[in-house]
């Protein structure tokens, strides 16, 4: 257990320069087809997706540039860059370049970095804990986590599950809360089942639920104390039911992106967050990031920060915090 607090700031995203509606995905019928999903758009949540024609590295750039404008801070004070994606390129001898291109793309000129790619479309989370981990005991004191992907095959759009987009999502795990939007990382949690991480396996309800105990019940919470969840834009009837069967209400779950550009691989926790915030989060809010693969669940439990006072931008300075605010902590479970 760790007694230090630590802040995730400037989250933000970027999306594919292209948008398509889903009726215009080449081959979508076919594929619904195939996968044996009824051609019914209002039902499953089809609405848009987001295409690129730009890179990884260049998505990853734009997003952890804007994360560190809006955080008010200069990329050389960047100790560890975690750089998450479900696919990346090439092999060995083109990680390097991948990761030098992004790194000197942002201006990270002293930070070290770790990949995060086994944990599916949960990497963007797991890197938060990573980055959670190496600030609170003292190894960095400034990460930069991002999340980049794209869709390789055009046929492979639409999955069993969801409508994908192209883009990535960055953030700021500090021991400051930096920018306008910043949050207190309250704690995180993980569960796993070893013999249920086969891509054919159904998303687990039951891993949910261990998460939540964990998260909140260790802390006298449950999940009615959540002001909203953040989770994966998966199709509509699919993340109701799961959400609904971890024990959330489901005027909790944002599920407005799901028609709006479908499911962003690892981004949509982050990418939700941030279009919430649009619309208002009351200072002190508990919200839950959340997402699931089969076999396995992450969570990062967030309370909202008061914005900086007038001319606290440009330093950083933390806003006062309140003295009866839980120490972070780490409930690391395998089920």
């Amino acid at each position: 257990m760790s007694r230090s607090h630590v802040f995730l700031s400037a989250p933000g995203y970027v999306l594919g320069e292209i948008e398509v509606s889903h009726d215009e995905i080449d081959g979508l019928s076919e594929r619904a087809m195939k996968l044996k999903l009824a051609p019914q758009p209002g039902l499953w949540g089809w609405g848009s997706v987001r295409r690129t024609d730009r890179s990884l590295e260049e998505l990853a750039v734009e997003t952890g540039r804007a994360t560190i404008a809006a955080a008010v801070v200069d990329p050389d004070t960047v100790d560890l860059l975690v750089l998450c994606s479900t696919r990346f390129p090439g092999g060995a001898e083109t990680h390097g370049g991948f990761v030098e291109t992004i790194m000197t793309g942002i201006g990270l000129t002293r930070a070290d970095f770790v990949g995060v790619t086994l944990n599916r479309c949960t990497n963007l989370l797991s890197a938060v804990r990573v980055a959670q981990a190496h600030v609170s005991a003292g190894l960095a004191r400034r990460t930069l986590v991002i999340t980049t992907d794209r869709v390789a095959d055009e046929s492979t759009r639409m999955e069993s599950f969801a409508l994908f987009s192209d883009g990535a999502a960055s953030c700021l795990v500090d021991r400051e809360p930096l920018g306008s939007d910043r949050y207190e990382l309250v704690g995180s949690a993980s569960a796993t089942e070893a013999g249920a991480l086969e891509w054919s396996n159904e998303i687990s309800s039951d891993l949910s639920r261990q998460v939540n105990e964990e998260l909140l019940s260790s802390r006298g919470l449950t999940t009615r104390d959540l002001a909203g969840l953040s989770q994966a834009n998966i199709f509509l009837p699919l993340v109701i039911m799961k959400e609904l069967q971890a024990g959330f209400a489901k005027e909790q779950i944002y599920t407005t992106n799901i028609a709006r550009f479908g499911h962003c691989f690892a981004a949509d926790p982050l990418i939700n967050l941030v279009d919430r915030q649009e619309a208002g989060i009351d200072v002190g809010s508990l919200h839950l990031l959340a997402a699931s693969v089969p076999g396995s669940r992450f969570a990062v439990l967030l309370r909202r920060c008061a914005a900086p006072a007038p001319g606290d931008e440009e330093t950083g300075a933390p806003s006062p915090q309140p003295s009866a605010a839980p120490p972070v902590q780490y409930a690391f479970h395998t089920g």
